[in-house]
């Protein structure tokens, strides 16, 4: 079980990591779904920020547990927030997308309090 927790919350921190670093970037594929939904431009940092915190926060949760148990949360929440946002702008069609970074955050958590 640990061994599948490292390998899950090193390959949810790289997504997610990514994720975040498509945003600070300004990459087309992460900003132009945002300006659908109606998220103010202010925020995209904020965002970013949030998700890049997470993704170290899940690495550093390798060494300190509790710091783990927070990021993995505030990703749950973050990603239920995204989720929420797609559904509130009626993209239905997208809103698979959020999901698709919920479910390993959700796996990470899971694993690590199962160890």
């Amino acid at each position: 079980m640990n061994l599948a927790y490292h390998i899950v919350a090193v390959l949810t921190a790289l997504w997610i990591g990514f994720s975040g670093y498509s945003l600070f970037s300004k990459q087309q594929f992460v900003v132009d779904p945002l300006k659908e939904y109606g998220v103010p431009r202010s925020w995209w940092n904020w965002l970013a920020f949030a998700k890049s915190v997470g993704a170290l926060g899940l690495i550093a949760g390798l060494f300190a547990p509790a710091i783990g148990v927070a990021a993995a949360v505030g990703l749950i929440l973050y990603f239920l927030g995204a989720a929420a946002t797609t559904v509130r702008a009626r993209s239905y069609n997208t809103t698979l997308f959020p999901l698709l970074y919920l479910a390993p955050a959700v796996a990470t958590l899971v694993l690590q309090l199962a160890r």
